[in-house]
């Protein structure tokens, strides 16, 4: 029973932020181009959007960070880690590369999806590829560790 209403309540917030994101105008690439050429013809509509989704972030998370349980009872656990490593540098350097080249970002993309527009297809599927190439890299980059930690500190 818990089961389905994580699904349903999953669906329903989804579709919430799905619809959002629609009317916010970030399934639109050229809006969200325009937004990002602060050096041409600059769109700051989208400032707005991020500062009420950075404004409903910072309350979410000042109550979220008491929280053990999410509202429907499931385990609650906020991330620990805050540093800044390279991963994370190279990460957001590759989104924001992504971003202003499409004018997607991973959510607008899939809800644009939904509409078979030909330019979020191709961003899904470039997107999944990505992600698949990451995991290999990462599988293999893994790997290496562990096979160099394996071998002997002094071959003979």
């Amino acid at each position: 029973m818990k089961t389905h209403l994580d699904a349903i309540s999953s669906f329903i917030v989804g579709l919430i932020f799905g619809i959002g994101l629609i009317f916010a105008g970030m399934t639109d690439p050229s809006k969200v181009i325009g937004f990002l050429d602060v050096a041409g013809l600059w769109d700051p509509s989208l400032a707005f959007v991020m500062g009420g989704a950075i404004l409903v972030g910072v309350i979410a998370f000042r109550f979220a960070r008491h929280r053990t349980m999410n509202f429907l009872g499931g385990a609650f656990r906020l991330p620990t880690k805050n540093d800044i490593d390279m991963r994370l540098v190279v990460g957001s350097l590759l989104f924001g590369i992504g971003w202003g080249m499409a004018g997607f970002c991973p959510g607008p993309a899939l809800v644009s999806l939904g509409t078979g527009a030909p330019e979020a297809i191709l961003f899904v599927l470039a997107m999944v590829a990505g992600m698949a190439l990451f995991e290999g890299a990462e599988r293999l980059w893994q790997g290496s560790d562990v096979a160099a930690n394996d071998a002997p500190a002094n071959p003979q």
